[in-house]
Formats: structure tokens, sequence, C-alpha cells
């Protein structure tokens, strides 16, 4: 009862950040390759690059706790095994308790289809990775890739179709990511020796630089206020912040799992023989 309490007092004081068309309003670089570019139409567009020496990473300037997040992104072509290009929100506390959602982007050999890899961290604790193959290809246009992160569940979207939700089970004793504001980072690496066909496929240096690019990025998301787990007084679209799957949703989920999900950990014997963990009866 105290946590509905709490959570139904936060409805009423979000701040909700405003939509944001420039990149750079709302990103701030990191390191590595990172550039700023423009389209014909003189909007922003953010490349991140690899090549043998250095990564590429950007951040957003904002810390959020709940919100939905939006961002375009069109994957490295060709050639990108051993590559991954990664949109993740992740706390910045004491790593041990630490929260993160990732969406992670394993390339593979020319004309072989990327994995997108996901994962959930609450309190420290992940491991609870789903991988899907994507019903087209990534690299040949932008795509919008989407997280909605409220007190009742994660959800991940794919041009607009849920593919994976997460519910909170605070209740059953499985971690939740609830109190912890996260920042928004995106990322190109290398990592050869899992990324592509379990790491029997390496990176290509010959094919370098591999480039990713990124545009679009929007935050319909609440800003903490002076490191308070509430929000400051203010007003916006909150319609995320209380959304659940309908019948149509619950169907297209039904049906990427049928179709393009490749891994779950629910059902991998090897790593829970003794029965799999007790929230993945009921995502």
């Amino acid at each position: 009862m105290r946590q509905a309490r709490i959570l139904a007092a936060f409805y009423f004081i979000l701040t909700i950040s405003p939509a944001i068309s420039d990149m750079t309003d709302s990103i701030e670089m990191m390191w590595g390759n990172t550039q700023v570019l423009y389209d014909s139409a003189g909007h922003q567009i953010m490349s991140l690059t690899l090549d043998q020496w250095t990564t590429s990473a950007f951040r957003s300037k904002s810390h959020y706790l709940f919100g939905r997040f939006d961002i375009d992104i069109k994957l490295v072509p060709k050639e990108s095994a051993g590559t991954v290009t990664t949109v993740y929100m992740v706390t910045e506390g004491p790593w041990q308790y630490h929260d993160e959602i990732d969406l992670e982007f394993l390339g593979n050999t020319t004309g072989e289809p990327y994995t997108l890899h996901t994962n959930i961290y609450a309190k420290g604790k992940g491991g609870r990775e789903k991988q899907y193959r994507l019903w087209f290809d990534p690299t040949e246009d932008f795509n919008t890739y989407s997280i909605i992160w409220n007190p009742h569940m994660i959800l991940i979207l794919v041009n607009g179709k849920p593919i994976r939700r997460v519910k909170n089970q605070m209740r059953n004793d499985t971690p939740f990511p609830l109190y912890q504001p996260m920042r928004m980072y995106a990322s190109i690496w290398d990592a050869d020796e899992w990324a592509t066909q379990g790491g029997r496929i390496k990176t290509d240096w010959s094919q370098a630089p591999f480039t990713a690019f990124f545009r679009n990025y929007t935050a319909n998301a609440c800003v903490p206020h002076n490191r308070a787990w509430i929000c400051g007084q203010g007003s916006g679209d909150s319609s995320w912040f209380n959304q659940e799957l309908d019948e149509e949703g619950q169907q297209q989920l039904k049906d990427v799992d049928d179709k393009n999900k490749i891994y779950d950990y629910c059902t991998d014997s090897r790593r829970f023989p003794n029965g799999h963990p007790p929230e993945c009866g009921s995502q």
C-alpha cells in the first residue's frame, strides 16, 4: 500500500521534458570518433565510429526517472561481424546496485542478419537476456527503437511494435528498476569474443572504420528534481506513465516471440537445470 501511495503522488507531480529535435540539445559527446552531421534538411545526425584504436560514445545530458525514449538508428552495413552498437539506460551509482536496460545490436557477416540482444539489470542483478532477429535490414535506412519505462513495466519497441515486456514483480521479490534515475547512452565497440555466432566470427579490421548513425532522439520523461525521487512541478504528455499493453499489443508481442525470438533465458535449461526463474511465467 505504501508503494502504491508513493506512486500515486508521483504521478501528479511529474516533470516531463519536451521532445527535442536537435541531438546536441539533449546529447553530449563522450569519447572516440563521435561526430555531428547534418542531413539535406539541416537536421542533426550523430555518428559513432569504431576502429582498431578507439570506440565511440555519447550520452544524454539529463538523468531520467521513468519515461518514453525514442531514437532512430541506421546500423553498420555489410561486414559488421564482431561489432556491437548499443543504446542503453543505466544508473551511475554503485555498480553492485546498478539498474540498466540494454539494446545491443550484434553485427554479422555480409548478408547475414543482425541480432538484437536485450537485457535488464535491477539492483545489480542481470542475466535476463532475450535475443531477436529483426524482420528488416536495419542497415538500409533509419528505424525507430523505443524504451517505455514506468513503475509497472519496461517495454521495448521496434518501429512502434512491442517486442519485449518486463513487468514489475517486486512483490514477488524480483528486482525491478524503480528508485534510481538513469541516463541514456549509445556506443559502438568490438566484442568479437562473443558477439557474432558465439564468437566464432571475428572482426575483420580491413573493413574498418565501422560507423552507425543516430537521429531524432526524444525523451518524454521525468527529470528528477534536486536528487529527489519525485519530480518537480510540471506538465506534459504522461500517457506512458500508466501505459499497459492492449490486446493488439499483446498479440504483436506474441507474434514477435513466435517468429523472431531466437534466445530466451527463461527457456535455457543449461543455465537453469532446476527450472526457470520465478518471473518467467508471467512476463
